[in-house]
């Protein structure tokens, strides 16, 4: 990791810091380590930073097993498919990726059978893109009532990706939507308290909006390595 990359991390951190004052909120850095090698987690890990976010099972699994005696916090922020949920519920501590009962009810079972209580997030697809997994802004409510039933599952909040167009333009109108409903469901529910929102090219707007978790690749780790 050269010390551009260095540079970006401590500004990234320092925006973070100065959010955390101004919103008296405590703002989660996720560093999305997929196709980086596990030696350039390591170099992360060691500067002092704990959660690591991954996309893709079979690539997570190798590297979470062979870094099970650093004890960082595994996110899979990855789309959800069913005959990989077993394996992802073992290996992760949050899912950010969730938006149907049926996958809700499969992380349930398999967290109980490891006796874990999983971190889920609810993904809302804010820009009713084709191309991205999620809920529409308006049946969010429903799907919480029914995540309350589950024992093994807790949820954590809301996740989104706004789409690419609106991030490069700074349009707000998504993030300000995903802030106004995260904040109203925050108010009534017990443990709901993140709001997953913002990547490399767009954490400041979404800092700016009330996320507090930010989940950054490419400006720490640079180019994904292949």
């Amino acid at each position: 990791m050269n010390q551009t990359y260095l540079d970006n991390l401590a500004e990234i951190s320092a925006n973070i810091k100065n959010a955390s004052l101004r919103s008296g909120d405590n703002i989660k850095l996720v560093l999305v380590s997929k196709s980086q090698k596990k030696d350039s987690i390591k170099k992360i890990y060691d500067l002092g930073y704990r959660s690591f976010g991954e996309n893709y099972l079979q690539e997570a699994k190798e590297k979470i097993e062979s870094l099970d005696g650093y004890d960082i916090e595994w996110h899979f922020i990855g789309r959800l498919q069913s005959n990989k949920i077993k394996e992802i519920v073992k290996l992760f501590d949050w899912i950010h990726t969730v938006s149907s009962k049926k996958h809700m009810d499969m992380i349930d079972k398999f967290s109980m059978e490891c006796n874990k209580i999983m971190n889920v997030c609810i993904q809302i697809n804010i820009d009713d893109e084709e191309s991205k997994s999620g809920l529409d802004l308006n049946k969010v409510d429903d799907f919480i009532s029914i995540s309350e039933n589950y024992r093994n599952i807790q949820t954590r909040g809301i996740m989104a990706i706004p789409s690419k167009t609106n991030a490069l333009e700074k349009k707000e109108h998504s993030y300000a939507l995903l802030s106004e409903k995260f904040t109203e469901l925050r108010a009534k529910l017990v443990n709901f308290d993140t709001l997953s929102l913002g990547m490399s090219n767009d954490y400041q707007l979404a800092l700016a909006h009330n996320a507090n978790l930010i989940r950054i690749g490419t400006l720490v780790f640079g180019a994904r390595e292949k």
